[in-house]
């Protein structure tokens, strides 16, 4: 195992209205204090009653997917909580994944083999 789910994040045109939507399915607490976010206008986060974190980002000129639709995708991406950002970059390319971004507030974004972007943060 190279790391821990922290939270399915989902590209929104607007983070509230979703995380409240989401809250009524699945109840929870929107925004509640994490030291792992910080929420504003254009990220937010609900904290379900089971555990499950789902966060809401905002995507300027948002398309939403049209499922089977190949031309209008799904659009989400993983974060995956790891102890060594380092150790776990290596295993990670090792497996065929691709290296995107590294921030310089201390994660990084990496692509799968099919290329879908996932995020390692230090947990």
């Amino acid at each position: 195992m190279i790391g821990r789910l922290q939270c399915v994040v989902l590209d929104c045109p607007d983070v509230l209205e979703l995380a409240r939507f989401y809250q009524a399915v699945l109840g929870g607490e929107v925004n509640r204090p994490d030291r792992r976010w910080g929420v504003d206008d254009d990220f937010a986060t609900l904290h379900t009653e089971g555990g499950l974190v789902l966060a809401f980002q905002r995507a300027k000129d948002h398309r939403p997917p049209r499922w089977p639709d190949p031309a209008h995708p799904q659009q989400f991406h993983l974060d995956i909580d790891v102890p060594d950002l380092d150790t776990a970059q290596e295993r990670l390319l090792t497996l065929g994944a691709t290296l995107l971004h590294t921030d310089p507030h201390g994660w990084r974004v990496f692509a799968d083999p099919a290329g879908h972007p996932f995020c390692l943060l230090k947990g």
